[in-house]
């Protein structure tokens, strides 16, 4: 179906979906399988910062 204007929330039915979704990825009740990807952002070593 092609997009069109007055479908604001695509592809979700409503704000309220789009939220309810975006919540449960940053709860991580949504993953995507595979083994874990390692980021910088993840090392809790302080010695880089100083």
């Amino acid at each position: 179906m092609p997009w069109q204007k007055d479908q604001v929330w695509k592809p979700f039915c409503s704000e309220r979906c789009k939220l309810i979704d975006l919540g449960e990825w940053a709860s991580e009740g949504h993953r995507i399988p595979g083994p874990p990807v390692h980021s910088p952002l993840d090392d809790n070593d302080e010695s880089d910062y100083h």
